[in-house]
C-alpha cells in the first residue's frame, strides 16, 4: 500500500466554462486507517468522466444531488480494489464501482452511502463495469425501460446520442422495436449513430434546424424522449411531441456551463392539452436490479446487438484536463482515465 495519497481538489468554484485552474493537485501522507464494521478500504483504479459531475461542482444552492466542498476531492463515478474490508459482501481483492473521490484511496461504508455501491463480478474487468456494463448505461437501461417504458412501433427521440448514455438508450430502443432518432454534433457522430449504431436517423444540431428536421422525421410527433440535453434541442422535441408524449429527463448538458438554471419547456399548457408525461430519475432508485440490467446489457452486447465504445486514457495527473475534453466532444466513447 503506497504511502502517500494523491487528490485532486475542487479550488473554485466554476464560472460559466470550467477551466484546468479550477483544480488543484495534493499529495499527503497516508496512514491506513482502522476500519470499522461495514467498512472497505478501497484503491481507485478507473475513473468515469460523465458531464452530470459539472453540475456537483457548483455550490450547494445550484447542485440538486450533490455538491463538491472547496478544498475536498472531485467525486464521481470510479472502481477500484478493496484493500482492507470489514465487510462481508466485499472482500480483500475484489473490485467495486461506485460514487468516489479523484483521490488514490476511499474509505467507503457501503451500507450507509448515499450513493449504490457495487460490487464486480469476478469474471467482469473493470473497464467494462465501468463502459457497457458500468453507471451510464444502466442509467440509458433503467431511464429507458423503466421510466420511458417504450412499445414496439413507436418513435423515440434521444439527444446526445452518440454518448455514453445516450447511445445505449438509442440502441435499446432499437431493440425493443421502435424507430429511432437519434441528435447529435457533427457528420462523424450522426454517420455512426445510423451506421453503427442502426438509428433509422440522426439530426445534426450543428448544422441542421432540429425544430424542423423533427417536423419532417416525425410527422405524427415524437412518442418518447430521452433527453440528456435540455435547452433549445428539449424545446425542439416539445413543439413536435405527440398527444402522450413522454419525456425522460436524464441531464441537463446545455445548463451545466451555465450561471443559469435548466428552463423547461416555453409552454407548458401544451403538456396539459396534449397529455404529456414528464419524469427525471436518478440511477439510485433501480440499484437493487442492477444485475439483471449487468445480464441483459452483457447478453445484448455478446449478441453483437448493442455496441459500446470506450475511450481509455491514462494518468492520475491528467484528469482535469481529461475532463473538460467531454466539453468540447474531444472524446470517442464513454470517456474513462486509468489511474496509472
Amino acid at each position: 500500500m503506497a504511502n502517500s495519497n494523491r487528490r485532486w481538489l475542487l479550488r473554485s468554484r466554476p464560472e460559466g466554462k470550467l477551466k484546468v485552474d479550477d483544480f488543484a493537485l495534493d499529495e499527503q501522507p497516508f496512514e491506513e486507517p482502522e476500519l470499522q464494521d461495514g467498512e472497505v478500504l478501497v484503491r481507485t483504479g478507473m475513473f468515469s468522466c460523465a458531464p452530470t459531475m459539472r453540475n456537483w461542482m457548483n455550490d450547494p444552492s445550484r447542485s440538486y444531488r450533490a455538491s463538491v466542498g472547496l478544498g475536498e476531492p472531485v467525486i464521481g463515478v470510479a472502481g477500484g480494489y478493496v484493500e482492507k474490508s470489514r465487510h462481508p459482501r466485499f472482500p480483500v481483492g475484489s473490485k467495486v464501482t461506485g460514487v468516489l473521490g479523484w483521490e488514490d484511496y476511499r474509505l467507503l461504508a457501503p451500507d450507509r452511502d448515499p450513493h449504490p455501491v457495487l460490487a464486480v463480478p469476478d469474471d467482469v474487468s473493470l473497464e467494462d463495469a465501468m463502459g457497457v456494463l458500468g453507471a451510464n448505461a444502466m442509467t440509458a437501461y433503467f431511464g429507458l425501460l423503466r421510466v420511458g417504458d417504450p412499445k414496439p412501433g413507436e418513435t423515440v427521440v434521444v439527444s446526445a446520442a452518440a454518448g455514453s448514455t445516450g447511445s445505449v438508450a438509442a440502441q435499446i430502443a432499437r431493440i425493443k422495436g421502435c424507430r429511432v432518432i437519434g441528435i447529435a454534433g457533427g457528420a462523424a457522430k450522426c454517420a455512426r449513430l445510423t451506421e453503427e449504431l442502426r438509428l433509422d436517423a440522426a439530426i445534426d444540431y450543428k448544422k441542421e434546424d432540429v425544430s424542423e428536421r423533427l417536423r419532417e422525421l416525425c410527422p405524427n410527433g415524437i412518442d418518447l424522449f430521452f433527453d440528456n440535453v435540455g435547452g433549445d434541442i428539449l424545446q425542439a422535441v416539445m413543439d413536435n411531441i405527440a398527444v402522450f408524449g413522454r419525456v425522460v429527463v436524464c441531464g441537463q448538458i446545455a445548463a451545466y456551463d451555465s450561471a443559469d438554471t435548466a428552463p423547461g419547456p416555453r409552454d407548458m399548457m401544451k403538456v396539459v392539452y396534449w397529455r404529456v408525461r414528464i419524469e427525471g430519475f436518478v440511477l439510485g432508485d433501480f440499484a437493487k436490479d442492477a444485475d439483471m440490467a449487468r445480464a441483459d446489457l452483457k447478453r445484448w452486447r455478446d449478441e453483437g446487438q448493442l455496441v459500446y465504445r470506450t475511450d481509455v486514457r491514462s494518468g492520475f495527473e491528467a484528469l482535469p484536463r481529461t475532463f473538460l475534453d467531454l466539453f468540447s466532444g474531444n472524446n470517442d466513447g464513454a470517456l474513462l482515465v486509468r489511474s496509472n
